[in-house]
């Protein structure tokens, strides 16, 4: 099972953070395209989508699973294959996947970036919530989807204590 790596964040203007994440994930640009970019494949480990129109401007509602948030939007940036951008309401603001081969050409490289504003105890549980859910990609990429009834916040809690802790990703606030 590989390791994610840690997110960092970056403040600016106040309240506003952009959350970023670099993962190398052992499968195919089309395969996480799919997981990323589907009302069929993001369910799988973050949320439903329904609707997803897959163009720039087109609508979408994405839908937790694991709670009562619900957030609706525009897509944003859409290169199929390559970059899917979500902006939705409050909490979650701007979503961004970016694909790319990495080095070899059988792995992919997912750069994330979510543009989000909230004090400090938001950004905390946005960089838990979104460590467990790529935890959740990759294992739904090696064929082993959330089963969403069986969530629990065990793990979000350890992620969370683990971001609170580390003074890395906090940067000097810019004002």
């Amino acid at each position: 099972m590989s390791e994610i790596p840690r997110g960092r964040s970056e403040a600016h203007d106040g309240d506003t953070h952009l959350l970023r994440y670099t993962i190398e994930l052992p499968h195919r640009q089309e395969e996480v395209w799919e997981r990323i970019a589907s009302p069929e494949g993001l369910p799988s480990w973050l949320c439903a989508a329904d609707p997803l129109e897959p163009r720039l401007g087109g609508r979408v509602t994405l839908r937790w699973l694991n709670g009562d948030t619900e957030v609706s939007g525009r897509v944003t940036a859409w290169d199929p294959d390559h970059v899917a951008e979500y902006t939705v309401g409050a909490p979650h603001g701007r979503i961004r996947f970016h694909l790319e081969p990495a080095a070899g050409g059988a792995s992919t490289v997912l750069r994330f970036t979510n543009e989000m504003r909230g004090d400090r105890e938001l950004l905390l549980d946005c960089l838990a919530g979104w460590h467990d859910h790529f935890e959740r990609l990759r294992d739904a990429l090696d064929g082993r989807p959330t089963d969403w009834r069986q969530w629990t916040t065990g793990r979000w809690n350890e992620l969370r204590e683990l971001y609170a802790r580390d003074e890395a990703p906090w940067p000097k606030w810019v004002p």
